[in-house]
């Protein structure tokens, strides 16, 4: 069982890590503004995804290869930063039309989905977030806690 105490201190600490934007959030903002509401709850849908699978990274001890593994964590990082540069050089190049005719075709729901949930994956602030803070709140002497 978990002590209040522990809970209401972590869920004060997250959502102070939260309110603080990345890529996962630029990216939801992008998707709204672009596309809409639903173009945004995908793409948030897709980052929850990313999420989830840093989630059992840490439960199996991936996570802790990362910290450890320097070239693990510069690989991954790089990874996430070519990937946000490619989705920014893609946006640069497109053909800008006259202001009369704009007219955004929409990404697929698929496409935002997927594309959200590789912005969450290869982020390394999250990496970072499973691995440096939450066992901070993890008391060993309780035992393991179900996922």
């Amino acid at each position: 069982m978990f002590e209040w105490t522990s809970l209401a201190t972590f869920m004060l600490a997250a959502t102070l890590l939260i309110v603080v934007p990345g890529p996962a959030v630029l990216y939801i903002v992008a998707r709204s503004i672009d596309q809409g509401r639903l173009a945004g709850i995908v793409s948030v849908l897709g980052i929850a995804l990313g999420a989830v699978v840093h989630s059992l990274a840490a439960a199996v001890g991936i996570t802790a290869v990362l910290a450890a593994s320097a070239l693990a964590f510069s690989t991954v990082k790089y990874l996430g930063a070519a990937y946000l540069i490619y989705l920014g050089i893609t946006t640069l190049l497109k053909k800008p039309e006259p202001q009369e005719k704009i007219v955004v075709e929409p990404k697929p729901l698929w496409q935002i989905f997927r594309q959200g949930f590789v912005v969450n994956l290869l982020n390394p602030k999250t990496a970072l977030f499973f691995l440096a803070f939450l066992p901070q709140f993890a008391d060993p002497v309780r035992g393991s806690v179900s996922l």
